[in-house]
């Protein structure tokens, strides 16, 4: 008698999917962590002027953005530039409340810090943003930064 049996076929094993719960658990993890939800609905065109020396603003939750710019449902509201404050359109007047409410939220500590980023849609004309910087003048947000798209470096 012989201790090997012959003309028996080997199967292939089935494929293990004891680790398929792991990998689509590491997924949506993966898509958890790594989606952003807009804070903002943009309801003004914007197609942001283009410059060479730009810098990054280091913290971002310290930054309150006003978006200036012509309406995108122009039917609606028109086509003269409206100023954006969250998700609403707001006029000039609006600006240093919105602004107060802000520093509001913030720690004292943490004031001065606040910076105001105005972006302007590249089309809009300079009297609009004259009057909201001179809203922010009025309660003393002095620290201001022009949001632009960094331009290509021709060679």
């Amino acid at each position: 008698m012989s201790k090997f049996k012959q003309g028996k076929t080997k199967d292939t094993p089935a494929v293990s999917t004891a680790s398929l719960p792991d990998i689509v658990f590491m997924l949506l993890f993966f898509f958890m962590v790594s989606t952003v939800m807009r804070e903002v609905e943009l309801k003004v065109n914007m197609s942001q002027p283009e410059a060479t020396e730009i810098k990054k603003l280091e913290n971002k939750s310290l930054v309150n953005y006003i978006y200036i710019g012509s309406p995108t449902d122009a039917a609606k509201y028109g086509t003269t530039p409206r100023i954006q404050l969250n998700d609403a359109f707001a006029s000039p007047a609006d600006v240093g409340p919105y602004i107060e409410q802000k520093r509001a939220e913030q720690d004292e500590q943490l004031i001065p810090l606040l910076t105001t980023s105005m972006k302007v849609d590249r089309e809009t004309e300079m009297g609009i943003v004259t009057e909201v910087k001179q809203e922010l003048r009025k309660v003393q947000a002095l620290k201001i930064s022009y949001s632009t798209m960094e331009k290509a470096q021709k060679e």
